[in-house]
């Protein structure tokens, strides 16, 4: 099993690691430490893991603000020297919430109750209802999209919208003849949003219309590229994110 360490302290890191070295309750293949907030959303773009321990204060803010960035389908077990946060994190794929500082027990507790919730729960059937939800019917899907050009407003239906990007603070919407104006949104708010047949959302900035795709580059089996028109003024290259990949390269077919 590959584990995510997502904290900041240099001890705690050790620690988790010795225990896992120590225990035998699961099969432990490798170790990724994420130091930061950061780190852990540029790891969990394009990588996955099969279980998460995760600290709640890092040195470059909240972890929490982690799942506004990425997707994160992944069981973890929160340690902390807060219990503030308890109830907050039980919406996400928690396993357990370890208070620091703990024992060996405790750990072994946590790592007793995950398995024995992986053995007796098959996600797919819930990874799929979200799917179904997030994508909502077709005809609750937004077709047009209000964007401001000076002191107007303009409507830029769907057809027309090449592609979303974030940059920043901001959301941008880019249209087919290469238009550009910021959208009041977030990436994260807007796919849910789309029409799951016109967009998809390639990586953690671009949600791109199928038809904006004029080339796609396969520079390795992880490593797919895409090119688009118009070309994005923020970026040279656009990359589906490995996670992604597969889904992607299936609904380009569909």
């Amino acid at each position: 099993m590959k584990i995510a360490i997502i904290e900041d302290e240099l001890l705690a890191v050790n620690y988790l690691k010795e225990l896992l070295d120590k225990q035998s309750i699961i099969p432990v293949t490798e170790i990724v430490v994420l130091r930061s907030k950061k780190q852990a959303i540029d790891f969990f773009e394009n990588n996955s893991a099969d279980l998460i321990f995760m600290d709640i204060h890092l040195g470059d803010g909240m972890s929490l603000e982690i799942f506004e960035q990425v997707e994160l389908f992944t069981p973890i077990i929160f340690i902390t020297a807060f219990d503030e946060y308890a109830m907050r994190v039980f919406k996400h794929f928690t396993i357990d919430y370890v208070l620091k500082p703990f024992e060996e027990e405790d750990f072994h507790q946590a790592l007793q109750k995950f398995v024995s919730i992986r053995n007796n729960f098959d996600p797919e059937p819930l990874l799929k209802s979200i799917s179904t939800l997030r994508q909502g019917e077709d005809t609750e899907m937004m077709k047009r999209f209000m964007v401001r050009e000076g002191n107007k407003l303009r409507s830029v239906d769907e057809q027309n919208t090449a592609y979303f990007f974030a940059s920043g603070k901001y959301l941008f919407l880019t249209t087919m003849d290469n238009q550009t104006y910021i959208y009041d949104d977030t990436i994260k708010d807007i796919i849910q949003k789309l029409n799951p047949q016109v967009f998809f959302k390639v990586n953690r900035k671009f949600i791109i219309n199928k038809e904006a795709i004029i080339e796609i580059i396969k520079h390795s089996s992880q490593k797919v590229e895409l090119k688009l028109s118009p070309k994005p003024e923020v970026s040279d290259e656009v990359f589906i994110s490995k996670m992604q990949i597969t889904e992607c390269l299936n609904w380009l077919k569909n």
